[in-house]
Parts: C-alpha cells; structure tokens; sequence
C-alpha cells in the first residue's frame, strides 16, 4: 500500500477563511489522503471573520508534505515577516511536490524564497 498523499494547509491569526476552507474542501476529496491544517501551536487561530481555526499540527511535528497551500488574508502582512513561518516552508518545499497558495498566501512564499 503507498504512502498517503500528505498535504498541508497553514493556518495563521486574520486568514481569510474561504482562502482556506475552499482548498481543504478539495483536498480531502482525494482518496487517501491526508489533510493538515498546520499553525506553531495546537490552539484556537481566529480568522478575519467570526471563525476561529483550531490547527491538527504544528510546525514542528508536521510530517514532509507533498503539497503545501498558503491561503491568503490580512495576516499575510505579518507572515511575510514571521521568521518561523518562512523557515517551516523552507523546510517543506525542498521535497514537496506542489506548493500553491491562494490571493495573497503567494507574497508569503515569496518572501520564503
């Protein structure tokens, strides 16, 4: 039996919600695999809405991904400086397959390099 497709979706405080419910919506249609929505810390993570996000990983236990989506919102301006967020997608998009983004998530990867 192969290894489950592994992708990860970061969470972080003013994500805009749609940015990342719309793609875990997709992604845990896929057979097998298995979805993370990953923050630093397993703790509530409010978005730019009413919702609050509980992350299921964090950074530092997050297995290697195979696909990695950074959804987009008012937090982007603080992740594109946020050292521990950049160094995590580093870290991942050295063996990842995919890494995508959403609206303003890909100035959060540009900045990661």
């Amino acid at each position: 039996m192969p290894e489950p497709l592994q992708i990860g979706v970061v969470v972080f405080p003013k994500v805009t919600q749609l940015d990342l419910t719309g793609p875990v919506q997709v992604f845990s249609s896929v057979p097998g695999a298995r979805v993370h929505l990953i923050w630093k810390r397993i703790e509530p993570v409010p978005s730019d809405s009413v919702l609050v996000l509980t992350p299921t990983i964090t950074f530092a236990d997050c297995p290697q991904l195979d696909v990695i989506c950074v959804p987009g919102g008012g937090g982007s301006d603080d992740m594109v400086n946020d050292e521990e967020m950049l160094d995590f997608l580093r870290r991942q998009a050295g063996a990842a397959k995919y890494i995508t983004s959403v609206c303003t998530g890909s100035l959060v990867l540009g900045a990661a390099g």
